[in-house]
């Protein structure tokens, strides 16, 4: 996976409700560095976030608070090749700093299917209690080819 910078381009759509948040004005408001870290079907340990240190493959997002998990899904297929077939999984999950104890903890966020809809889909950073300093770290799983060929088999043992 390439390290690089993508700026969020994706719009996104408010649906009317009570509840709902004002949402932010792009064009007045700066973004924030998102730093997200992707790895092939897991997440990464809370060890490679030890005293300063992060994973190596490193994607740097310039994006807003009202961000969807799935605008995040769309930013990351654009620079990885390997997460761009439909029905892969993006499990997002929060890394933060724990005051209690000198290390990072993990919150999960929420898991996106690229071509599918699902109920994260429109989950906002800031609905997930997302702090300007906190890290991303996604788990990526490209669906399993093998479904298919065992349905066809009708899971004969031989």
């Amino acid at each position: 996976m390439a390290s690089g910078t993508v700026e969020s381009a994706v719009a996104v759509r408010v649906e009317e409700n009570r509840d709902v948040e004002k949402s932010i004005d792009r064009e007045k408001t700066c973004p924030l560095l998102l730093r997200v870290f992707c790895a092939m079907g897991r997440h990464h340990s809370l060890s490679d976030y030890v005293r300063g240190s992060v994973p190596a493959n490193e994607l740097q997002i310039y994006t807003w608070t009202d961000a969807t998990l799935l605008e995040i899904t769309g930013l990351v297929r654009e620079v990885n090749y390997e997460a761009r077939r439909r029905g892969t999984r993006f499990s997002f999950a929060q890394i933060y700093p724990d005051p209690r104890n000198a290390c990072y903890s993990r919150r999960d966020m929420g898991s996106t299917i690229s071509g599918e809809r699902g109920p994260d889909d429109m989950k906002t950073l800031k609905q997930c209690r997302f702090t300007i300093g906190d890290y991303i770290d996604i788990a990526i799983t490209p669906p399993n080819r093998n479904m298919n060929n065992q349905s066809n088999r009708r899971f004969r043992p031989y």
